[in-house]
């Protein structure tokens, strides 16, 4: 087996990793050890009552908290063929690396996807006014490997992505030019690509 084949089952064991969500663990586990310690208590088993109550309720209550605060998985628009997966493991970047694997998995505590960023460098004006994340997709640019996050951007208009192209390029790190495009009304594709 060759290393590209390698690394593509590798990316799909761990893109099916981050798919499982937290939140659903806790509420099973949670679920599981509440309810045996219920069935325990009229059989008068008092550890597995006791054990089931004292750690079951916290974990499902845990799993209940992380459900209100999940965010889900950002899908890809078009699935990486073999050719691009081996141009990433190439040329990515660390950032590009990072931002593909925190929109690609469940996350906590976030309003959105790359709230933080888009208020950083100005395309997020208000919280009601943030442009959403809503694919992703990764191409080869003049054979560079790039990383193109897709964007409905009724509220911000594209002149001011335009505008914030620099400070996008600087904001996300060194050897990474990022470029805008309008592929259609109130959708900006924002590509992160290697230089």
């Amino acid at each position: 087996m060759n290393k590209v084949n390698k690394i593509i089952q590798l990316d799909s064991i761990l893109l099916m990793l981050r798919n499982i969500p937290l939140a659903m663990v806790g509420l099973i586990v949670g679920g599981i050890i509440t309810t045996i310690g219920i069935i325990a208590y009229p059989l008068n088993y008092a550890a597995l009552n006791l054990g089931g109550l004292f750690y079951g309720v916290p974990i499902l209550l845990g799993g209940l908290a992380l459900k209100a605060a999940e965010l889900k998985p950002i899908p890809y628009s078009e699935e990486p063929t073999p050719e691009i997966i081996a141009l990433r493991e190439e040329q990515a970047t660390p950032t590009q690396d990072q931002v593909r694997q925190d929109v690609t998995r469940f996350r906590y505590g976030q309003e959105a996807h790359l709230d933080d960023s888009l208020k950083r460098v100005g395309l997020s004006p208000a919280d009601d006014q943030r442009p959403d994340l809503v694919s992703i997709y990764e191409t080869s640019v003049d054979g560079a490997y790039a990383l193109v996050l897709q964007f409905y951007s009724p509220l911000v208009d594209f002149e001011t992505w335009q505008k914030q192209q620099d400070k996008v390029t600087t904001f996300f790190g060194p050897d990474i030019k990022a470029e805008v495009s309008q592929p259609e009304e109130d959708r900006v594709d924002l590509a992160l690509i290697k230089c």
